[in-house]
């Protein structure tokens, strides 16, 4: 691995929704990287200068572009790709591979099973990746708040003080319902579908696809094969209409779920990932919550052990932004503070593999530089 010195990468932001804005606003304020470029799929964005996208209260000089051919021909080190993959992967790896064959490595928070190379995507998937970073001797790194810390960076670090594990469990606790993507509610989470719908989480495959990936990086950190993957979910009816950010849960639809991603060794559960997703804060009162018994925005590991170990993070305690910006931001900022370890890397990174990525530049004991929020 190079060192990354002094040195300025050039990045270009893939799409302008909420992490893309909080990308070209961190991006400005840092002396090590520089924008170059903006993709957008809106044509009423088009050729708008990035810092009115961001919301920013000056214009950047780069102009936004619905020409993919346009940017790929840029020089530049690196891509935050921040568009849909979830919903999209197909399409979403056939933007990767154009761009990783042009030369310029990729973080993103859009596909969670690429957190590692092994546990959720298949081989298949994978191939053509691998040849465009041949190609191109560049790399793709995914990550975010969870996962990509939260439930496998986090417990991997807290593990380092171990002297024998038994079981490693990392939960997501959190309130969905000021989440505003429908999409990702609805149809992957669930919330307001009939309690018997099957699709989303509760589709088979669906939750190892999005965790498996994490749940073997964490096995592996401890040098173990995990024998298979299971996974699990539960749901609970609201009693009530839910008006939610991304619109209304009906009472007696799902109005909670808690999916549980599980890797086996010895037929002994050993590293699980769980979800625990409710659209109100009284909902589900017997389910997992915070040490403090809060259910939302938190983030918590529980190893048993010698030694034990129980320790969470929560984002947000500013009361001028909302703990979902917060959230957001954190995600964002995963990809963003490792493009310089990512821009000299080749191949599929991982979290386990890099080695820290700190927020070189971050620091501003004066208060000052460009905000986060818009």
């Amino acid at each position: 691995m190079k060192q990354t010195g002094n040195r300025i990468y050039k990045v270009i932001v893939w799409a302008t929704g909420g992490i893309g804005k909080s990308a070209i606003r961190t991006i400005s304020d840092r002396d090590n990287l520089e924008l170059v470029g903006v993709w957008v799929h809106s044509e009423s964005k088009d050729g708008k200068d990035a810092g009115e996208l961001a919301e920013m209260d000056r214009e950047l000089g780069v102009r936004a572009t619905r020409d993919a051919e346009a940017l790929l021909a840029l020089d530049a080190d690196c891509v935050v790709y921040v568009a849909p993959a979830a919903s999209r992967p197909h399409e979403a790896r056939s933007d990767w591979c154009r761009i990783l064959a042009s030369g310029k490595s990729i973080v993103t928070t859009a596909l969670p099973g690429l957190v590692y190379e092994r546990g959720s995507v298949s081989e298949r998937f994978l191939a053509p990746l691998k040849e465009a970073c041949e190609a191109g001797k560049s790399a793709i790194y995914s990550t975010g708040i969870e996962p990509g810390f939260g439930c496998d960076l986090f417990p991997i670090a807290l593990l380092t003080m171990s002297h024998k594990v038994f079981k490693v469990r990392g939960l997501e606790i959190h309130d969905y319902s000021h989440y505003p993507v429908a999409w990702d509610m609805r149809e992957l989470f669930c919330f307001g579908q009939p309690l018997d719908y099957q699709g989303g989480l509760r589709r088979p495959g669906s939750i190892i696809a999005g965790w498996g990936a994490a749940v073997t990086m964490v096995a592996e950190a401890l040098g173990v094969e995990l024998d298979e993957i299971r996974e699990s979910t539960e749901v609970l009816p609201t009693p009530v209409d839910i008006r939610s950010a991304s619109g209304l849960v009906q009472a007696g639809t799902i109005g909670a779920i808690w999916a549980k991603c599980i890797g086996i060794v010895d037929g002994e559960e050993v590293v699980t990932i769980e979800h625990v997703n409710r659209m109100s804060p009284d909902m589900a009162p017997e389910w997992p919550k915070s040490r403090t018994g809060g259910t939302s925005d938190t983030w918590r590991v529980q190893i048993e052990g010698e030694p034990s170990f129980d320790a969470e993070f929560e984002v947000g305690f500013d009361a001028d932004t909302t703990v979902h910006d917060h959230g957001l931001l954190a995600t964002g900022m995963r990809a963003v503070n490792a493009i310089p370890w990512v821009s000299e890397s080749v191949g599929i990174v991982d979290a386990l593999h890099l080695p820290l990525t700190p927020a070189r530049g971050a620091l501003h004991p004066k208060r000052d530089g460009i905000s986060a929020w818009a």
